[in-house]
């Protein structure tokens, strides 16, 4: 028993002591064991035999505690990457040259500048580094991170809960099917032009982007809306599900017959909005499938899996970047990729959407609109007048 907590205090000890120091504990015991007493630490600490041997050599010449207070020799200890890869400075100097003079050929342009996708652009064009060595290069290279929530949603609504359950069972019951399932949202307005964009990115000390004091609209260039670029209107809303159809749909949905789509329950896209419907009831004649509608209940937008599964990446791939263009806007989105394989495509619509269209009585009769037994106001299908090509 005294033997084991002998070496149980050895080992205390041992793991407190910084490398030389150590070497030289373990060979004192070497010594102090007698023959076969460098087998005998080896076994019992795990310290290489030469590393073992060398701290007795050490004893025995009495340089085990030199003057000097080093740990290591002088040029001993881990090599900077920089010397097995003498390009690799450059080649972080030139990364981050291409992103602030904003090199349209450059693939991290139109992306976050974080050390983790600096770290991946470097590891591609064959200079291995972690995150972390990215960024103490960074700072050595006098670049620091710049600098360019909300939680309450109010009251639930009565049958809040109820109507997320009601939801879930049409997804599932779609999924099932092999139907296509489609969550719908407009991203929050974006004014375009030299404006503050929250967030920091990696820039040279004293470099920041310069943008406007003031939001004045007379400084934009116009109001970008992801999901539109005019006015957020039901008639651009239902071009961009079309859109999508013509691009991704039809491909990957041949024998669709319905459609869900699950939207906020108001803007564009709102429960209450005739427009929404007209123009839906025209998607479905052109596509010839039926579309039911499942809206989230008021106050509960953040629950709408394309804020999280989709918009809040974007968000943060253009933190910190001016959005002076629509040129911006629209690459800054489609270069959006995560490792979970989120990909993003964006494309710019240069027509104007007239806003504050009146759907007449007449028109909303003409709606093959099926309300739902539960929520009808907020769960419905709309029919196709006639069965159309899928095109």
């Amino acid at each position: 028993m005294a033997a084991e907590r002998d070496t149980e205090f050895f080992l205390r000890v041992l793991h407190t002591l910084n490398e030389a120091q150590a070497r030289w504990y373990v060979a004192r015991e070497a010594f102090a064991v007698g023959r076969g007493g460098l087998k005998a630490m080896h076994v019992l600490t795990g310290m290489a035999r030469p590393t073992i041997r060398r701290g007795m050599h050490e004893l025995q010449a009495g340089t085990a505690l030199g003057a000097s207070g080093r740990v290591r020799q002088p040029g001993g200890g881990r090599k900077r990457l920089e010397v097995a890869d003498p390009m690799l400075v450059r080649a972080l100097e030139k990364i981050m040259d291409e992103t602030t003079a904003g090199d349209p050929m450059s693939l991290l342009h139109w992306t976050s500048k974080s050390t983790e996708r600096i770290a991946e652009e470097l590891t591609r064009r064959g200079h291995p580094i972690s995150a972390d060595t990215v960024g103490r290069r960074l700072r050595e290279l006098d670049y620091s991170v710049q600098a360019n929530l909300k939680t309450k949603e109010g009251s639930a609504p009565p049958g809040r809960d109820e109507q997320f359950r009601y939801i879930n069972a049409q997804v599932k019951r779609f999924l099932k099917r092999g139907e296509p399932i489609l969550s719908i949202d407009a991203k929050k307005k974006e004014r375009v032009g030299a404006f503050k964009n929250a967030g920091r990115t990696w820039r040279l000390k004293g470099q920041p982007y310069h943008v406007n004091i003031y939001d004045y609209p007379s400084l934009s260039a116009g109001t970008a809306i992801p999901y539109g670029m005019s006015h957020d209107t039901a008639e651009f809303a239902v071009e961009s599900l079309r859109r999508w159809w013509r691009l991704f749909g039809r491909r990957r949905y041949l024998r669709a017959k319905a459609l869900l789509l699950c939207a906020d329950g108001g803007g564009s896209n709102g429960s209450r909005n005739r427009a929404w419907k007209y123009h839906l009831q025209h998607l479905a004649d052109h596509l010839g499938v039926s579309i039911t509608v499942c809206h989230y209940p008021p106050g509960t937008s953040k629950w709408n899996k394309i804020e999280h599964r989709m918009f809040s990446f974007i968000t943060l791939n253009w933190r910190g970047q001016p959005l002076v263009s629509y040129e911006t806007v629209v690459n800054l989105i489609s270069a959006t990729r995560t490792r979970a394989g989120l990909r993003v495509k964006a494309i710019l619509d240069p027509r104007t959407y007239e806003a504050g269209t009146k759907i007449s009585d007449e028109e909303m009769k003409a709606i093959r609109l099926e309300r739902h037994a539960r929520y009808p106001d907020w769960n419905y299908t709309i029919k196709p007048a006639a069965t159309k090509s899928k095109s």
